[in-house]
């Protein structure tokens, strides 16, 4: 399963500019997912996406809400409250302290709970927490540097400048991610994963970057893996998408074949990139587990589903 892909409700895109139809989603009819300093709210436990009612948000400032989409039951709303602190949120919600022993909610990570969620309900929190994060890093107009205001349900903002009055909307960065395969001369088919320094001890994933002006998707995939490997590629296929809002990228996942295997590490990009056959990976540890040697990627990455997407294809041996 590729996580967060299964953002099903209707976006409204026409409707939500219509401010009275908007005020006509409120009430009984809402849900309510609240956000802090770029966490989602959840139930104690961790193992629900917290939908608050309309009765319990009314003291908020809703001036800034979000409209995520609607379906046949409710209309669901984002509403940034980074601007109180954790005592004045547990004063109102009961929330959770850190050490999650006392009320009834708290908020974490989604990357973090995300792959333990219900996927319907992660793909509406992934885009909670990415449309507030858009609202929080563009206060201020691109074009002249005034303040701009939330607009269109909070899928835009317009410059308060009169001379300038510029449209922004919500930004996503798009990325190439890529599972590089070469048939060697024993017969085997192997992959290329790479990891960098920073990640956590062992673990190794398929090859990424950010698509450059100018450049098509393909021409993308082919760059990023000779410049991070010394790798070079044809036969570049495209596979799946994903939504990757941490904080705001767009995963685009490739399977390319390699057309030369001599590894060369570009250090400002990689620690180290290896070849790995579907034995080798069958003797790979998970993510987060406290054992040494080599680990696959989280599980709700499309990394991880490419890779096992490569797994299950028949081997060249």
């Amino acid at each position: 399963m590729l996580y967060y892909t299964q953002m099903t409700l209707d976006r409204a895109s026409a409707q939500r500019k219509d401010k009275n139809w908007l005020l006509t989603q409120y009430g009984e009819c809402s849900r309510w997912l609240l956000i802090h300093n770029d966490q989602n709210l959840f139930s104690h436990d961790l193992s629900e996406l917290a939908l608050l009612k309309q009765s319990q948000i009314e003291q908020f400032d809703r001036n800034n809400a979000v409209f995520l989409g609607k379906n046949d039951k409710f209309s669901y709303f984002a509403l940034d409250v980074s601007g109180l602190s954790i005592d004045e949120l547990q004063n109102h919600l009961s929330l959770c302290t850190d050490d999650g022993q006392d009320g009834d909610y708290q908020f974490a990570d989604m990357r973090k709970v995300g792959p333990k969620l219900e996927q319907v309900s992660a793909s509406v929190g992934v885009l909670a927490r990415g449309l507030c994060y858009w609202h929080k890093t563009h206060h201020f107009c691109g074009r002249c540097g005034c303040e701009n205001f939330s607009v269109e349900a909070g899928h835009a903002r317009l410059c308060t400048n009169k001379e300038c009055k510029h449209m922004t909307f919500p930004r996503t960065d798009p990325a190439v991610i890529m599972l590089v395969k070469h048939t060697f001369p024993d017969g085997v088919e192997r992959c290329l994963l790479g990891r960098q320094d920073t990640w956590p001890e062992g673990v190794y994933s398929t090859l990424a970057g950010f698509v450059d002006p100018g450049e098509t998707l393909e021409q993308a995939v082919a760059r990023e893996v000779e410049e991070e490997a010394g790798v070079k590629v044809s036969n570049v296929e495209y596979l799946a998408s994903q939504p990757w809002p941490f904080p705001s990228s767009l995963m685009l996942g490739f399977i390319a074949t390699a057309t030369t295997t001599d590894i060369f590490v570009e250090q400002d990009e990689l620690e180290h990139a290896q070849w790995f056959s579907r034995e080798d990976l069958n003797h790979f540890a998970q993510w987060g587990d406290d054992v040494p040697g080599y680990k696959l990627t989280r599980p709700d990455s499309i990394s991880r589903f490419l890779v096992e997407h490569w797994r299950q294809l028949p081997d060249k041996e």
